[in-house]
């Protein structure tokens, strides 16, 4: 009997040995991993080069806004901002508590990053609403009690504490009770409290003790205010009392429901 022929045992192997093999999925899977990873890795390289190594992200600028008092170059010189390092290295925290530190006219202060090459620096003043004399000079005093200023001329339209309270005499009592923070505190609120056209023309305002607070107005007028409490009454008790009697000379809203005026 004849045996299979040249193509019979070419089909037979074929069958015997299979389809090759196909490659699993799992190999692509760690390739593609691979790749994106060595892709992170050099754009990682790269951002850290750019914000840290290259110069298109150094400071070169430094802008301030917001000064009345300060001049912009004494914000720059307290912040000591670096220019020329990096953007991303300039410590915000540590320039504004500098500016604190060193100006303490600044009452706010907003340190901001301006890519790609500005560091801006917003201030906000401290304002004076009273001011304590302090031998030729004059201290300034802001809306919260603080004295953050001493100035050798006093700015117009400020009113001068006198605070005769002491630890002797007739207000050695108040004194001890509520020191002098507090009765210069207590001052400020009345200062705060007062009408805007009657602001504008106040010129002292005199602490005896916390109960006893008078205000002295242009063209001699006083106002016997007494303690800082009921502000809001005695200013509108103020109000209508100047309008009732304009010529009068002496004003008294310590008890706003039984203000009274004399004088003329």
């Amino acid at each position: 009997m004849a045996g299979p022929s040249t193509a019979e045992r070419g089909e037979r192997q074929q069958e015997s040995s299979g389809p090759p093999p196909a490659r699993g999925p799992g190999r692509r899977r760690l390739r593609a991993i691979a790749a994106l990873a060595a892709l992170l890795v050099l754009l990682g390289a790269g951002s850290v080069w750019v914000l840290y190594g290259s110069t298109w992200l150094r400071v070169e600028h430094v802008s301030v806004s917001g000064t009345r008092v300060l001049t912009p170059a004494e914000v720059r010189r307290a912040a000591a901002v670096p220019v020329g390092k990096p953007m991303i290295s300039a410590d915000m925290g540590a320039i504004e508590a500098r500016l604190r530190r060193k100006l303490p006219r600044i009452d706010t202060v907003e340190v901001v990053r301006s890519w790609p090459h500005e560091i801006s620096l917003k201030v906000i003043e401290r304002t004076p609403v009273l001011l304590i004399r302090k031998g030729a000079d004059f201290v300034e005093v802001d809306d919260d009690g603080v004295r953050f200023a001493t100035v050798a001329q006093a700015p117009n339209g400020v009113p001068m504490l006198r605070l005769s309270a002491s630890r002797t005499g007739p207000g050695a009592a108040s004194f001890r009770r509520f020191g002098t923070d507090r009765l210069v505190r207590e001052a400020v609120r009345v200062a705060g409290d007062l009408p805007a056209a009657v602001a504008k023309t106040a010129r002292s305002v005199h602490v005896r003790t916390y109960d006893d607070i008078t205000l002295e107005l242009a063209g001699g007028r006083t106002v016997e205010w007494g303690s800082g409490e009921q502000g809001r009454a005695k200013a509108r008790a103020l109000t209508a009392l100047m309008k009732a009697s304009p010529g009068a000379r002496h004003f008294d809203v310590s008890v706003p429901t039984a203000p009274a005026s004399s004088g003329s």
